[in-house]
């Protein structure tokens, strides 16, 4: 049996089991690390954080981990419940139990329901309140109310409530205590900035040292020969995309060009642009990583050639116009790759949708027949009943007629002799 399958679905509370909002989830190797990616319960597909048509009961989600597609269920945190899931991770011994004394403090402050993670080196605990402003993560503490899963095991840890407690002040607390960015923190970072500056001049995955400012860097691109594009990217303008999220990667395939790929420019300038959006900072990957994150890392893995400032200004133009991941012959590659997976995909869609309608088909021509044969047992029954109804009308008579004979015979007869 799985490790991760709850023995005793019951002890979960209830505050959780009545929400419709659980997902599986299964451990597959990213990156040489073990990460727990959310799949849809039934389907075994990628299960979203923000998307609730992934989502189902408790009771649905636990009888898929009984497949070989999941190894365990989740609970997903929205806007529109109270729950909040505070992640302690790396504080416990999986062998001997002991707990660091951090984990202990803020499970003992919380003093809600705790149980210990898949992993067992670490505890979830679920508490009602309200998220404070500012930071959410700070070393191996996370807190999280909203666009994020949770794995649940069901391991209870003992001597902690079995229910989901109301705990604003606690939370408060603890967040300011382990989570909330302090003087020191604000003080050290401009420094750390400064001194990795000092080193070493921006270069970004393509080894290339732009060193643009932004002014700079977004007139060359508006200048360069799919100027117009980037252009209309950069106001916001998705005309040609079938989503935003399409438009999303093309702008950020046209920044890790000019930024020579560095991450932190790429996401400076996005967020200036028109398509800045709040979907860019949720989390939509198990591995806690934003979409915007993602979106960045997409992108430059992607990119193939990056804007060369060695080359000189009078080559920018030329350059663009053949290595910019939006023209040239790698691109027309890539373009070629998208459409014929995005033809399989629809491919698949399609015939999926046809063995649907198959199966609906059928099971509509079963019902249609089994209502049939019932109409047809009830038209039975109610002749034999209208026969037995005639039936008993008839005896009844005949025994009426037979008493009135009997009785004038003994009146008549009487009187004869």
């Amino acid at each position: 049996m799985n490790k991760n399958i709850i023995d005793e679905p019951e002890e979960i509370p209830e505050t959780l089991r009545e929400r419709d909002q659980w997902v599986c989830w299964r451990e597959e190797e990213r990156d040489g690390k073990p990460t727990k990616i959310p799949v849809t319960p039934g389907g075994g597909g990628f299960a979203s954080s923000t998307e609730s048509e992934t989502w189902a009961s408790f009771e649905t989600a636990l009888d898929y981990t009984e497949t070989a597609h999941a190894d365990g269920v989740g609970f997903v945190f929205t806007d529109d419940d109270p729950i909040v899931g505070v992640d302690l991770d790396d504080c416990r011994d999986p062998e001997t139990g002991d707990v660091d004394d951090a984990a202990l403090d803020i499970i003992e402050r919380l003093d809600s329901y705790t149980e210990v993670s898949p992993s067992g080196t670490g505890y979830h605990v679920l508490i009602r309140g309200e998220l404070p402003d500012g930071r959410n993560r700070r070393g191996s503490i996370e807190l999280y109310d909203t666009a994020r899963f949770f794995t649940v095991t069901g391991d209870h840890v003992e001597r902690t409530p079995t229910c989901v407690a109301r705990r604003q002040d606690a939370l408060r607390a603890i967040h300011r205590e382990y989570v909330q960015e302090t003087e020191r923190d604000t003080a050290a970072e401009p420094e750390q900035r400064g001194s990795a500056d000092d080193e070493s001049p921006t270069t970004g995955a393509a080894g290339v040292d732009v060193d643009l400012e932004d002014d700079d860097l977004l007139e060359k691109a508006r200048n360069a020969s799919n100027g117009e594009k980037f252009e209309r990217l950069w106001n916001g303008n998705t005309v040609g995309y079938d989503s935003q999220s399409e438009a999303d990667m093309a702008l950020c395939c046209l920044l890790a060009f000019w930024t020579g790929g560095d991450r932190t420019q790429m996401e400076q300038l996005f967020r200036q642009s028109g398509l800045m959006r709040e979907k860019w900072d949720e989390v939509h990957y198990a591995d806690g990583s934003t979409y915007g994150e993602k979106t960045i890392e997409r992108a430059i893995a992607t990119t193939s050639e990056f804007y060369d400032p060695d080359a000189g200004d009078d080559t920018a133009d030329d350059i663009s116009a053949t290595s910019s991941p939006d023209v040239g012959a790698a691109d027309s590659e890539r373009s070629r790759a998208y459409l014929a997976e995005k033809n399989q995909i629809l491919s698949d869609r399609v015939d999926e949708l046809e063995a649907t309608l198959t199966e609906k088909t059928e099971r509509i021509d079963a019902l249609e027949a089994e209502v049939k044969r019932l109409t047809d047992e009830l038209a039975t029954r109610g002749q034999e009943e209208e026969c037995q109804g005639e039936h008993a009308a008839t005896t009844s008579e005949n025994s009426s007629e037979s008493e009135s004979s009997s009785l004038l015979g003994r009146l008549f007869g009487g009187r004869s002799k």
